[in-house]
């Protein structure tokens, strides 16, 4: 059979946890997905999947050889797509990564209009909000949010995002407004689980020039954005979110702005791709998209503004 081939199917059943959904994708049957899972364990000597009759899951060998079948796939991606660099038509798989609520509002509108002008790029967007490599975990292109840090990947910086302190009617008629950032050690201030350490502890404010950190703390931490802004609005505390995400809310008074003579300092927020690899059709022109739609500078479009659509 064909090592390639198998190895693909292998990857899809391992990420569908079924060889049925792994055949649809594939287009072929069930049983040719199983036969190219059985020949790899045979070549290999070791089981790759636990198999039942209601779920599979991967082995501790399985899930070594799964990295290394996804880096190996990826990089005749890139071979494949010499050709397509000679043609210089944007063609084949773009794999993107972002973060939930960032890639939501904010990527997905210009993955649609990059699709709608590139007909013959596909494009799989995955959002979560853990750290990804880009090299072992397949992806052509990653946003991330916040300082980069030292790196040896290629990076734009896009427009960054604000968020602004907000809380609901009925918590602030119950626990006061704060007028000053100190105050806010005397409420509950709802923590993102996904941030740094030191952001959980530290929330910081700017005005006339002058920095000042709130020591907050809070009974409550989520991982999810959207969470994170159901429990603002169920009155449960005071939590930062992107401006934009609670335009609404705050024109219809259902949230209040607290400490409006403050800002919050912008996040940056940064494109990577891998710096050792030329750039393919399909990747130079996302990136082109990404910085006329959401770019800083001069680079950007027109009345580009940061994205507040983002919670976090």
């Amino acid at each position: 059979m064909d090592r390639l081939a198998s190895m693909t199917a292998f990857v899809k059943a391992a990420e569908s946890g079924s060889f049925a959904k792994t055949a649809s994708a594939l287009g072929i049957s069930p049983q040719m997905v199983a036969k190219h899972v059985t020949y790899l364990e045979a070549r290999l000597g070791a089981r790759l999947l636990n198999r039942t009759t209601r779920k599979q899951s991967l082995t501790v060998i399985g899930k070594s050889y799964y990295d290394r079948c996804k880096v190996a796939l990826a990089e005749v991606d890139w071979a494949d797509a010499i050709a397509d660099e000679a043609r210089g038509k944007p063609r084949g798989l773009l794999r993107v990564n972002a973060p939930v609520s960032f890639g939501a509002h904010c990527v997905t509108p210009v993955v649609a209009r990059y699709l709608g002008s590139h007909p013959s790029v596909d494009v799989d967007l995955v959002l979560n909000d853990r750290f990804v490599d880009l090299i072992d975990d397949g992806f052509e292109a990653v946003f991330r949010i916040g300082p980069l840090g030292e790196s040896n990947l290629g990076a734009i910086e896009l427009a960054p995002f604000q968020t602004i302190a907000c809380g609901s009617p009925a918590y602030l008629k119950e626990r006061g407004m704060p007028s000053i950032v100190s105050d806010l050690v005397n409420h509950e201030c709802l923590l993102f689980g996904n941030w740094p350490e030191p952001t959980f502890s530290d929330w910081l404010f700017v005005r006339d020039g002058l920095t000042s950190k709130a020591s907050i703390h809070g009974r409550l931490k989520v991982n999810n954005p959207a969470s994170l802004l159901e429990a603002v609005l169920a009155g449960f505390g005071l939590a930062l979110i992107g401006e934009e995400a609670v335009r609404t809310h705050l024109a219809t008074g259902r949230l209040v702005r607290v400490l409006p003579n403050y800002e919050t300092p912008p996040r940056p927020i940064h494109l990577l791709f891998h710096p050792d690899r030329r750039q393919t059709p399909k990747l130079k022109s996302f990136i082109e998209m990404v910085v006329e739609q959401l770019g800083c500078g001069e680079a950007a479009g027109q009345g580009q503004q940061p994205c507040g659509q983002c919670l976090l």
